[in-house]
């Protein structure tokens, strides 16, 4: 579908400071720090780059006409490398085949007053977050290489052209690459303003274009963390208190001192660690060491006890919004003559499990540090090694690896660059890589919140949805990372999806609970869009169904005209032809909901067999992120989307027993086999504007309960509980 005209965006830029713009999430941009003339004229003669000249921060160009990215934003396999480049590209009017990117250092955006806006990469921020950023640094570069041009010719800038690389003169037909012009455009003072392209000018943004770093990873030569080495590297395994909160009282080192290979044992606040010449020596070593851990009263927790404060919270919930009178047309309900509905609904903890395990490499010593860490947030990484080892920022060098899965776990949370660079203070001047085992990775997470949800729903005469209320009780993240963020003691974005959801119901009462239990929490794929739309989602089928009606013309009804949602509704139906006579045996089950600035709905087609195997045939998700950046990106994520999603309704569930995580490695928290795969429509239906919605995690938020919907279809079983192997529903 073609996107809708945009005006042009004028951005206006100055050489020493920055330039903030609003963009529609309200977050604060900055165009870059340019070269004073001295330091450009230092550049243009032994720069630091082999004879490259940096236009600006973000781009550097080669004399053969290369033009090298920063890209400051990890790279997790989203493919946010490749699309901000394309941003950039887009405006600067170079050769696609002629960029590549390199990762932003974060000591220079220290150096240079924060340049880079912001390293951290998550709530599917990476390219939304950067790209008018990136868009505007291109344009600025491209004018500044016609100026170089237009003064070296002695022409009016007017008269010259950018494009393919090279800017050219076409009234004496004279050319000079964009290489050959680099260092005086380096010089160029800063344009006042740039006109950037509008939607219907890209060439380049929104078309399938190949990764940048997918060759790499392909050859093996792409360097994760996992894969750091260095000269003299040492290697770390460790284990941490079993039970959350405690700590080691003390350890017989004598048990693992003579072993072959070990060099040192490190005890921290929370852990105990094994230093050895390779790491399987490490870890071994460790098998053997016994700990005396205290546990300081955490050993009482467990799953029933978690589920007694969720359900107290429940009780206890406050308003978060109210519309309307729902008490009184509850109480009414039974004399009126409408039809009540009531279910609960729960989701339990959930782990990041990424396939590589939480790593950082670190190197103490003299008063600096220096920390390889696969991380989602460089700047963090940097505070917090700086914060352990009581060091100025700029005292600690972070060097940015790939991440192999991400998630949210590498981003607030930096457990292990904390614990790296205690151990590396431990062996001063030698590198130490700390590696988890799949195991401590397991049962010491930042695990997604267990969630308990009651809800309540009046139909009137007619079949319509008269009052509804959800009441939510569930920990809070931003209680322990962001806590200025509550707003008198209530999360909202706890309740996100509910607080405010799109539906019209004359009688609304959303209520949430913060509840306080000991089992560190923290931001995961879609954070609380991971869970809350799969009760919002699949009460209102329940409630549809018991009013006769069906889901999909139910939701449309209840949905605003025109709005984004009943968009993508209305274009992932059409592409599963919901409605339509299916093959015998097969059912299909929908759900819509907004996450991150952009906006899903999917379509489950399955069939269940008497002994609730289920088979999913077929997932329609449709998104409208607003604007597409790499459509070949954008359906990839939809892809990987559905495969996280489907393991975690099926399989996906970590358990409290004595203060401990019970589930250890793939044994007890498996993974989706590739034959278990179904086929995956994915439906691009970008609204245009200049709206940029996420990628990354919005298609998740409508699949589980798209799911659910259609195994009750299917069976006539209404699953109410993450996994849905509670219910005996399995994989087939």
């Amino acid at each position: 579908m073609p996107t809708q005209s945009t005006p042009k965006v004028t951005a206006a830029l100055s050489r020493r400071h920055f330039m903030h713009a609003t963009a529609a999430a309200g977050a604060g941009l900055s165009l870059g720090f340019y070269l004073p003339p001295a330091a450009a004229d230092k550049l243009a003669t032994d720069g630091p780059h082999g004879g490259a000249a940096d236009i600006n921060a973000w781009i550097r160009i080669t004399p053969d006409n290369q033009v090298v990215c920063e890209v400051a934003r990890a790279e997790m396999g989203q493919g946010t490398s490749t699309s901000l480049p394309m941003m950039l590209a887009e405006e600067l009017e170079c050769r696609w085949e002629d960029v590549r990117m390199e990762f932003a250092s974060v000591n220079e955006h220290l150096a240079r007053n924060k340049v880079y806006v912001t390293f951290a990469t998550g709530g599917s921020r990476g390219t939304r977050g950067s790209q008018l950023l990136m868009r505007q640094a291109g344009a600025a570069a491209r004018e500044m290489l016609k100026a170089a041009a237009a003064q070296r010719w002695g022409v009016p800038v007017a008269e010259v052209v950018a494009k393919q690389g090279a800017v050219t003169h076409p009234a004496s037909k004279r050319r000079l690459t964009y290489g050959a012009l680099a260092q005086d455009a380096a010089r160029q003072p800063v344009p006042t303003d740039v006109v950037l392209k509008t939607p219907q000018q890209w060439s380049l943004i929104g078309k399938p274009v190949k990764r940048l770093d997918i060759p790499a990873k392909c050859d093996g030569s792409a360097v994760y963390g996992i894969d750091v080495r260095l000269p003299g590297m040492l290697y770390a395994a460790l284990m941490q208190c079993p039970v959350f909160g405690g700590s080691p009282r003390s350890f017989d080192a004598s048990a693992v001192a003579n072993r072959r290979g070990v060099k040192k044992l490190v005890a921290g606040p929370d852990f105990v660690a094994v230093v050895a010449d390779n790491w399987w020596r490490a870890q071994q070593a460790l098998k053997s060491l016994k700990v005396d851990w205290d546990y300081a009263g955490g050993e009482a927790l467990n799953d029933a006890a978690i589920a007694q404060t969720l359900q107290t919270g429940v009780a206890q919930a406050r308003p978060l919004r109210t519309e309307g009178e729902f008490a009184a047309v509850w109480d009414q309900a039974d004399t009126a003559g409408h039809r009540k509905l009531e279910a609960e609904y729960f989701t339990p903890y959930a782990n990041h499990f990424t396939l590589e395990p939480q790593n950082c490499t670190a190197l103490v010593d003299g008063g600096q540090a220096q920390v390889w860490a696969p991380t989602q947030n460089a700047e963090a990484t940097q505070a917090e090694a700086a914060r352990t080892l009581n060091l100025p920022l700029q005292s600690v060098t972070v060097h940015r690896p790939y991440l192999g899965g991400g998630y949210g776990r590498r981003g607030a949370s930096q457990d292990f660059v904390r614990q790296a660079v205690l151990i590396a203070k431990a062996l001063a001047g030698t590198p130490v890589k700390l590696l988890w085992s799949r195991e401590e990775d397991m049962q010491h997470g930042f695990y997604r919140p267990a969630a308990l949800y009651r809800q309540r729903a009046v139909l009137d005469a007619s079949g319509q949805v008269l009052a509804w209320q959800a009441r939510l009780a569930s920990q809070s993240i931003l209680q322990k990372v962001r806590p200025e963020s509550l707003k008198n003691g209530q999360d909202w974005q706890a309740a996100e999806s509910f607080h405010d959801m799109p539906y019209a119901v004359a009688h609304l009462d959303i209520r949430h609970t913060v509840a306080q239990i000991n089992v560190p929490v923290g931001f995961w794929r879609s954070v609380y869009h991971a869970h809350n739309p799969f009760a919002r989602e699949s009460f209102l089928d329940e409630v549809l169904i018991a009013a006769g009606k069906d889901p999909l013309t139910g939701r449309l009804g209840m949905l605003p005209a025109g709005g984004r949602d009943r968009r993508v509704l209305e274009a992932a139906a059409q592409a599963a032809n919901w409605g339509a006579k299916l093959a015998p045996g097969r059912f299909q089950g929908l759900a819509v909901q907004d996450a991150y600035g952009s906006f899903a709905a999917c379509v489950v087609e399955l069939s269940v067999n008497p002994q609730k195997a289920v088979t999913v045939h077929r997932i329609t998700v449709a998104v409208d992120p607003g604007q597409v950046a790499n459509s070949d990106s954008a359906r990839a994520q939809i892809e990987g989307n559905v495969v996280f999603a489907m393991t975690t309704a099926f399989m996906h569930e970590i358990t409290i027993q004595d203060g401990r995580v019970v589930q250890s490695n793939v044994s007890d928290y498996p993974l989706m086999q590739l034959r278990q795969t179904p086929r995956i429509t994915s439906v691009l239906v970008p609204s245009g504007g200049e709206v940029w919605g996420g990628m990354g995690e919005p298609p998740y938020a409508p699949i589980t309960p798209a799911l659910a919907n259609a195994i009750a279809a299917a069976s006539g079983v209404r699953v109410r509980r993450t996994p849905f192997s509670h219910d005996g529903f399995t994989l087939a």
